[in-house]
C-alpha cells in the first residue's frame, strides 16, 4: 500500500513538473516573462502571495463572522473602524516600502552591515509614527467613527473593534518592516509561513470568540490584535539572526550591538519613504470620504462598498508578490550596476501580474453572486453587494498592474512619481465621480466609478514613467557604488 502511494506521489510530482515546465515555455514563447526569471520571480513572489492573502484576509475573517453573527450594521461599522486601522497600516506599509529599497540596494551590492543600520533606523522611525496615532485612536476612537456617518449599532461596533485593535498597530508597524527586510535580502518564504500562521491563529480566535464565547465585535477585535502581537513575537526571533530549525535567521540582523543611528541612512530613508508614505495616507485618506458618501444610501451600501474592497484587497494579494519581486529584483540589478537588465526583469514581471489579474479577475466576476452571499443573506444586500464585487473585480486588473510598475519604481528609490500620480487618481477623478453621485441621478453609479478610477488612472500614468526610463537616473543617487552615466551606458 506504501508503495503504491509513494508511486502515485512521484507520478504526481513529474506531473506537475511537465506542466510547470510547459507552462513556463509557453509563457516565454509568448513574450509575457523569459522563462529564467519567471523561476526567480516566483520563487520570490509565491510565498509573499500568501503573505498577503493572509494579511488581508483578516479583516475579511471579521467581516463574515460578524456579518454573519450581527447582520449588515455592524458590518458597515467595522468598516468605519477598518478606515481608520488602514489609514495606519498604510504608514507602516509606506515605510516598509523604502526599507526594502534600501536594503536591497545595501544588500545587493555587498553591504550587509549598511543594511541592517536601514533597518534600525526604520524601527527608530515606526516607533516615533506609531505612538500618538495608537493613543489617539484609543482615546476617540467613537468621535472619530462618528465623523464618517457611524450611528447607532455601525457607531458602537466601530469604535469598540477600533479601540481593542489600535494597540496592536505597533505589532503591525514591525510585521511590515520585518517581512519587507526578509524581502530585501531574498527571502520571501520565512515572513510567509509565520504570516500564514497568524492568519490561521486568527480564524480560529474569531471564529471561538464571536460564534463561539459570543463576545461579538469585542470578540472579533480580540482575534484580530491577539494574532497581529503572536505575529510580531515570531518575527522578532529571526530579525535578531537567529534561526527556524535551522533556516530564517536574517542576514542583515537587528540588535543591541552596534551603532543605531546613521544620519545618512535616516535622511535617505525618510526621502524614499516619504512620498510611498504621502502616496498611501493619500490613499488611505480618500476612503473616509467614500464611505461617508456610501452612508448617505444606507448601511448596507457602506457594507456593499466595503465587501468589495476587501474582496480586491484579496486579489490584491497577487500583487503582494510581484511588486515585492519588481522591487527586490530590480533594485538588486540596479545595485549591482544592470541597469538594462534591471528594466528586462520590470518589463517581465509587469506583463505576467497583467496575465495573472485578468484570468483571477474574471474568475470573480462569474462567481460574485455566490461571493455576496458569503457576507449578506438579504436579497437586495446580495444583489448590491455583487455589484460592489462585479466593480472590485474590474477595478482589480489595473490596481495589480500598478502593483507591479510601482514595485519596479521603488526598487530604484523613484517614489515620488506613484505619489502624484496617486494623487491625480484619487483626489481629481475618484472622488468628483464619487461626489456626482449624490448631486445627479447616478447614484450608486459614481461610487462605482470612482472605485474603478482611482486604480485605473495611476496605473496608466505609472507605466508612462517606466518606460521613459527616467527611473534608473533617480537610482544612482542611493546605490552603495554610484555608476556614471558611461558606464551604465555600456
Amino acid at each position: 500500500m506504501r508503495s503504491r502511494l509513494r508511486a502515485a506521489a512521484v507520478r504526481l510530482r513529474g506531473a506537475l513538473s511537465r506542466l510547470g515546465s510547459a507552462t513556463a515555455s509557453a509563457l516565454d514563447r509568448a513574450g509575457v516573462i523569459d522563462r529564467a526569471r519567471l523561476g526567480e520571480t516566483l520563487d520570490l513572489a509565491w510565498p509573499r502571495i500568501v503573505t498577503g492573502f493572509a494579511i488581508m484576509s483578516k479583516n475579511t475573517v471579521d467581516l463574515a463572522v460578524v456579518g454573519i453573527a450581527l447582520g449588515a450594521p455592524s458590518v458597515a461599522g467595522l468598516a468605519f473602524a477598518f478606515a481608520y486601522w488602514q489609514l495606519a497600516k498604510f504608514v507602516s506599509i509606506g515605510l516598509a516600502g523604502g526599507t526594502v529599497s534600501l536594503v536591497s540596494q545595501n544588500y545587493g551590492g555587498g553591504e550587509s552591515d549598511r543594511a541592517a543600520l536601514v533597518v534600525k533606523a526604520s524601527l527608530l522611525v515606526a516607533l516615533a509614527l506609531v505612538a500618538p496615532i495608537a493613543v489617539g485612536y484609543v482615546a476617540f476612537a467613537e468621535p472619530l467613527i462618528a465623523l464618517v456617518g457611524g450611528e447607532g449599532t455601525a457607531l458602537r461596533a466601530g469604535a469598540t473593534y477600533l479601540v481593542v485593535t489600535a494597540p496592536a498597530l505597533a505589532f503591525e508597524f514591525f510585521n511590515m518592516i520585518a517581512s519587507r527586510t526578509y524581502a530585501g535580502v531574498g527571502d520571501t518564504f520565512t515572513p510567509m509561513v509565520v504570516r500564514a500562521g497568524g492568519a490561521l491563529l486568527n480564524v480560529v480566535l474569531t471564529v471561538w470568540l464571536v460564534l463561539g464565547v459570543g463576545l461579538g465585535v469585542l470578540g472579533a477585535g480580540l482575534g484580530t490584535a491577539s494574532s497581529i502581537a503572536a505575529v510580531g513575537i515570531a518575527l522578532s526571533w529571526g530579525m535578531t539572526g537567529r534561526s527556524y530549525f535551522g533556516r530564517g535567521a536574517s542576514p542583515v540582523p537587528i540588535g543591541r550591538d552596534g551603532p543605531w543611528i546613521d544620519a545618512d541612512l535616516v535622511r535617505q530613508l525618510l526621502r524614499v519613504s516619504a512620498p510611498l508614505i504621502g502616496r498611501r495616507v493619500a490613499e488611505g485618506i480618500a476612503v473616509f470620504p467614500l464611505l461617508w458618501i456610501a452612508s448617505s444610501f444606507g448601511s448596507a451600501t457602506v457594507a456593499a462598498l466595503e465587501v468589495g474592497r476587501r474582496v480586491r484587497a484579496l486579489l490584491g494579494s497577487f500583487s503582494w508578490g510581484f511588486s515585492i519581486a519588481a522591487s527586490t529584483l530590480v533594485g538588486q540589478r540596479l545595485g549591482a550596476g544592470e541597469e538594462a537588465l534591471a528594466t528586462e526583469y520590470g518589463r517581465d514581471v509587469i506583463r505576467l501580474s497583467a496575465l495573472v489579474y485578468v484570468l483571477a479577475s474574471a474568475a470573480v466576476l462569474l462567481a460574485a453572486a455566490p461571493i455576496a452571499g458569503v457576507f449578506v443573506d438579504d436579497p437586495d444586500a446580495v444583489a448590491a453587494t455583487a455589484a460592489f464585487v462585479v466593480v472590485a473585480a474590474v477595478s482589480a486588473v489595473p490596481f495589480g498592474v500598478d502593483g507591479s510598475v510601482t514595485g519596479s519604481l521603488r526598487g530604484a528609490g523613484d517614489t515620488r512619481w506613484p505619489f502624484l500620480a496617486s494623487m491625480v487618481g484619487l483626489y481629481v477623478v475618484a472622488l468628483p465621480a464619487a461626489l456626482l453621485g449624490l448631486v445627479t441621478p447616478l447614484g450608486v453609479g459614481g461610487l462605482y466609478a470612482a472605485v474603478i478610477a482611482e486604480k485605473l488612472v495611476p496605473a496608466g500614468l505609472n507605466l508612462a514613467r517606466f518606460r521613459s526610463d527616467r527611473w534608473q537616473a533617480v537610482s544612482r543617487q542611493y546605490r552603495p557604488d554610484p555608476v556614471d552615466d558611461d558606464a551604465s551606458a555600456k
